[in-house]
């Protein structure tokens, strides 16, 4: 066994040659590099694939043994001072390189397709092989100072990829934004690491935790100093993981290609925050603020996130936000101590979350094909519709990753998702509401992005095959086409949005309009593209091919299974499921309990409640976004409830404010616009201004003073002695003269 542990260095170099073979084929033979380029996306698989395989025996090994197991050779040694490089196998290790390499694999796989056509094509894999690399350094180093270095080349692959198109504005934009925003954690993390070298003379995990727990026990340390430092540290893991405040920059980040966005942005790069605080949390552990401090930011992160995907337009921007509030819920769980049920919904969610990114990326390739729909267009919901018969498969995957993250039994997010709220209950009943309230927020809009995009028919104007023009059909919108204040500013939430047409019809209206029938009969429809081009346009999308769908099938059956693993089974009188026995050495370095005994009386009763507010919230997303041919039927029922009045005016101001509030991301981006970015550029102006006006002011005046005190005295020289003698008798008679009078 140590002898294939002897090996596991070989982990992050695997894939390193890829990137460097491809920088030095266009260096030397672009031409025939470019010709071979299809060949690159084999390598990369093939190289993920084998350490995939690797990482797999290793997992397997753990599982069986239960080991730990470290080596470490000494890089710089200088007097007192000694730094070391190796790497560290145990249960966290591994779980991180299989994630990464599974989900790799078939991002690689999808990717292959879904970039052919970009002259990019060469530099994306070229970058994707290198973030491998990166993230595998980053998950199997052994100290501080390793992880750093990694965790910053993890930063700079995500400001390439992000920005790999970078001759969109928006794209170089939304990089900058990343990269600014992650200086900021990083900063802090590189203080912290300084830090606690400062107290305890290493970098090495284990003798940090022991060193550390040493002095707090023996009270041989400041306590606010240990404090500040920890908190320095999870401010890097903050804003790796979009955690509140620093969340700005995860949004944004979609702007790169979609299977970017599945791989770095919701399966490991994001995750690499949420590593890094089970990493340390033997350390963080002893310090009771700090863990209230991350259960209290991971319980913000998942409120919010949930909050600012209800009404986002764009599918991978929306994504994005629920990415964000899974990210709070294992944030949550380690605050609370729930080390397995943090990694546990970290596992789940990775895959669900890569399926559903996929899954977007197989959408907007196919709106793509209508003509006329920009990249920016071909991602926004309220542009779809009707996508079910075009895409069947594509949307099975994406309904499959949908019932996941919003906790449907026995999909994965459902047994992970449901131990965190129950621990929540102990840990803090404030906490539990708003957690088990997020839930259904989380239903509701995640079934919102799914029933936008699959369900009823495209949004645009319907041609049969003769060419023969049906009437307008008209496609519900619970906020109405520009937003809320746009169509309707006394009621804004009951509008009607009319496709092609400017006009609007309230929700409650009386009067309804007739949807042609030949509309749901239609098998194919073609579209007419009256939006975007003079001439009438027929198009419509179509399914991807198999090289995409095959890493959607893979991801969707290992949404479906793999929550398995931590479900418990008996074993020698012990409930013990596969996953506790995965973790054991983590949980008993943390002096925890390995035995996850389940009371299944219990379990069936809080998932019977968390599965009842995952359909509450998907309820009502059926009933406010479902096709307007069967919702036109609940007009009278509605009507009947709702009355004109007072009471309608506050509640239509309340959901005015909640959109605005989820549209304009809580106004937080416009806060740093305007406090921190206005403020910082006003302030160097004004540093720049005492600089320049009287720092070189003082120092130009003397100079320039000078130079008229000796042109004044230039003209004074003149060569006569007569002169000098009446300017000399001149000045002795009036200094006479003044002691004279000041001596009277």
């Amino acid at each position: 066994m140590e002898y294939t542990y002897q090996y596991a260095w070989i982990i992050p170099l695997v894939p390193l040659p890829v990137p460097i073979l491809i920088g030095v084929g266009l260096l030397l033979f672009p031409t025939a590099t470019k010709n071979l380029r299809r060949m690159w996306a084999f390598h990369s698989v093939l190289l993920l694939s084998i350490v995939m395989v690797f990482s797999v025996d290793l997992s397997i090994q753990q599982i069986n043994s239960s080991s730990i197991y470290q080596y470490v050779w000494s890089w710089i040694i200088n007097n007192d001072f000694s730094l070391e490089l190796g790497y560290l196998i145990d249960p966290l290790s591994s779980i991180m390189s299989i994630l990464i390499t599974r989900v790799g694999i078939m991002v690689l796989i999808y990717s292959d397709n879904y970039m052919s056509h970009d002259q990019g094509y060469l530099r994306f894999f070229a970058y994707m092989s290198f973030f491998s690399t990166s993230m595998l350094g980053l998950v199997t180093s052994s100290n501080l100072i390793q992880i750093y270095i990694f965790w910053e080349l993890v930063g700079m692959c995500s400001y390439f990829l992000i920005g790999f198109w970078f001759t969109r504005p928006v794209a170089a934009n939304a990089c900058q934004k990343a990269f600014v925003t992650n200086r900021v954690g990083d900063f802090g993390l590189l203080l912290g690491i300084l830090g606690f070298y400062w107290i305890t003379g290493s970098f090495e995990f284990r003798d940090l935790f022991k060193i550390v727990n040493n002095l707090i026990y023996n009270n041989e340390v400041n306590f606010l100093v240990v404090t500040i430092c920890a908190i320095l540290l999870f401010a890097g893991a903050v804003a790796k993981s979009a955690q509140f405040p620093l969340h700005v920059w995860l949004p944004d980040a979609m702007e790169g290609p979609t299977p970017i966005s599945a791989l770095i942005h919701a399966a490991t790069m994001v995750a690499a925050g949420i590593f890094l605080v089970a990493r340390l949390l033997p350390l963080f552990i002893v310090i009771p603020s700090i863990m209230n401090l991350i259960s209290l930011i991971g319980i913000i992160t998942v409120l919010l996130g949930a909050t600012l995907a209800l009404a986002q337009q764009d599918i991978k921007r929306s994504l994005a936000y629920s990415t964000m509030s899974q990210l709070g819920y294992m944030m949550l769980a380690l605050g609370m101590g729930s080390y397995r049920t943090a990694l546990f919904h970290l596992i789940t969610h990775a895959y669900s979350k890569a399926l559903l990114f996929l899954g977007s990326g197989s959408i907007i390739h196919s709106m793509e094909t209508i003509v006329g729909y920009s990249p920016d267009k071909s991602q926004n919901m309220v542009l779809m519709g009707g996508l079910t018969k075009h895409v069947p498969i594509t949307k099975t995957s994406f309904l499959l990753g949908t019932l996941s993250l919003c906790g449907i039994p026995p999909l994965a997010c459902f047994w992970s998702k449901d131990e965190i709220l129950n621990d929540s209950w102990f840990y803090s009943p404030i906490f539990a509401i708003i957690a088990c309230s997020t839930a259904g927020l989380n239903a509701f809009y995640m079934f919102r992005i799914y029933l936008l995009t699959f369900e009823g028919h495209l949004n645009v104007h319907f041609q049969n095959y003769s060419g023969k023009k049906n009437k307008s059909f008209y496609s519900i919108s619970l906020w109405g086409k520009g937003g809320l204040k746009s169509i309707n500013k006394k009621f804004p939430l009951f509008n009607l949005l009319i496709v092609n047409n400017n006009e609007s019809a309230s929700f409650f209206a009386k009067k309804t309009y007739r949807i042609d029938e030949n509309i749901g009969n239609m098998t194919r429809p073609f579209i007419t593209i009256t939006h975007f081009c003079n001439k009438n346009v027929y198009s419509y999308p179509y399914e991807s091919n198999n090289t995409m769908l095959f890493p959607l099938l893979v991801l969707g059956l290992f949404t479906l299974f793999i929550g398995f693993i931590g479900i418990s089974f008996n074993q020698e009188g012990m409930d013990l499921d596969i996953l506790s026995k995965w973790l054991s050495p983590s949980i008993n370095l943390l002096h925890q309990n390995s035995n996850n005994s389940m009371d299944w009386y219990e379990f069936v009763k809080d998932a019977i409640f968390s599965v009842s507010i995952a359909s509450f919230g998907i309820f009502i997303a059926s009933f406010l976004y479902k096709p307007v041919y069967s919702s036109l039927k609940n007009f009278d029922l509605i009507n009947s409830f709702v009355k004109t009045g007072p009471k309608r005016i506050v509640w239509d101001k309340i959901i005015n404010v909640i959109y605005d509030w989820s549209y304009n991301r809580a106004y937080i981006d416009a806060f740093y616009a305007t406090f921190l970015i206005r403020g910082i550029r006003g302030l160097a102006e004004l540093i720049y201004f005492f600089d320049k006006r009287i720092i070189d002011g003082i120092t130009n005046g003397v100079g320039v003073m000078s130079f008229f005190v000796g042109e004044g005295i230039k003209y004074l020289g003149g060569g006569r002695i007569s002169s000098y003698l009446f300017l000399y008798l001149s000045y002795v008679s009036i200094f006479l003269l003044l002691y004279y009078f000041l001596n009277l």
